[in-house]
């Protein structure tokens, strides 16, 4: 019981925290969003020439230094990996093509549903089938395979690398790209946004927040720990929308959003259908990278790219709706997805997740 109050006093903060970032100048109903923040990065590291999605997002940096910081103090911080790098890295793509047809992470669309934009309760809808279909993978045998220590200075790399990256956004080098108007150009005050990021980061690690996690395991157990963060995240967002006045309830102009109800079910199913093969949301991949586990570094590379190979290529959605580019990347990520959990099944698996499987996330 304690435990469930801990993530749920966490959830308050991280939804006030978000309505903060909003209020500071963030996009409406993207105060915190893995999977938008990653494209902005890819772009403005000149990874893709989407000029309104450019910007070094130092919440994502935050997030990462606050989760190492933490698991480094409380001994959880080692090196680990090679459970299947490269399927993960196709995962890891797929899941951010999926999340940009939404316009949003898993995060995301409990913040805009708290800020009353009905397209992302579609997106919801879709998001809890995608895991359902997950589940019966697992409950068949998926696995991706153990992992191994490795050698501990690995794990520090990539908390390394976003402290680089903050360097970077501080001196602003003529080498890096910064939107001038679209949602790029929007964000609160760089020291805000990374205090915010530390907090979020620290409080995840800790209690192990994660959509995907928490869904999985209310439908297999009637677990409602982690979900319980979420739904806290969602009650503290929306009472803070409405006193900022930002809480627009419907589906027509909804900020970065758009209502193709088809498309917005289909994008987020196939990002959690993905994400419960990876065993974890796009947040929760942040945060395993920042304790030393290599696979999740390669799934948020893989997220990075995918980001910039949806906005090169036109697949990534628009308030204008989605593309044809992006239907039909969705239409192969899905069968991609599916081969994958098809040849990931070990046949001879006794034991299945309903009999102890532990799964991480």
């Amino acid at each position: 019981m304690q435990d469930k109050k801990h993530i749920i006093i966490n959830g308050l903060i991280v939804g006030i925290l978000s309505v903060l970032l909003v209020k500071f100048g963030n996009p409406v109903n993207m105060g915190i969003c893995i999977a938008c923040f990653i494209r902005d990065i890819a772009g403005g590291l000149g990874l893709h020439r989407a000029e309104v999605v450019q910007y070094i997002r130092p919440e994502i940096i935050g997030i990462v230094i606050g989760a190492f910081l933490m698991s480094y103090g409380k001994k959880e911080f080692y090196s680990r990996g090679g459970s299947s790098p490269f399927v993960r890295f196709v995962l890891g793509f797929i899941v951010m093509i999926g999340a940009l047809m939404f316009l949003g992470c898993p995060l995301r669309m409990v913040l805009r549903i708290a800020g009353g934009d009905l397209n992302a309760v579609v997106g919801l809808i879709g998001f809890v089938v995608g895991i359902y279909i997950g589940i019966i993978f697992l409950n068949k045998g998926f696995t991706l395979k153990r992992t191994y220590n490795l050698n501990k200075a690995e794990g520090f790399l990539f908390p390394l690398i976003n402290l680089v990256l903050f360097i970077i956004l501080i001196l602003s080098p003529t080498f890096i790209f910064f939107s001038q108007k679209g949602p790029g150009s929007m964000h609160a005050p760089i020291l805000l946004s990374l205090i915010v990021g530390l907090i979020v980061g620290a409080f995840a690690q800790r209690t192990r927040l994660c959509m995907v996690g928490g869904i999985r395991d209310l439908i297999l157990f009637k677990d409602w720990y982690l979900i319980s963060g979420f739904i806290s995240i969602f009650v503290a967002a929306l009472v803070g929308n409405m006193l900022i006045g930002k809480f627009n309830l419907g589906f027509v102009k909804q900020p970065v959003a758009h209502n193709d109800a088809l498309w917005n079910f289909l994008g987020m199913t196939l990002a959690g259908f993905g994400s419960v093969l990876l065993g974890g949301c796009p947040l929760r991949q942040l945060i395993l990278a920042a304790e030393g586990n290599i696979d999740s570094v390669i799934t948020v590379i893989g997220m990075l790219l995918g980001a910039a190979f949806a906005h090169n290529f036109k697949l990534a959605s628009s308030p204008d709706g989605p593309t044809l580019n992006g239907k039909i990347a969705v239409v192969i990520g899905f069968i991609v997805v599916t081969l994958i959990g098809y040849f990931n099944i070990e046949k001879d698996l006794n034991v299945k997740i309903k009999g102890g499987i532990k799964i991480e996330g």
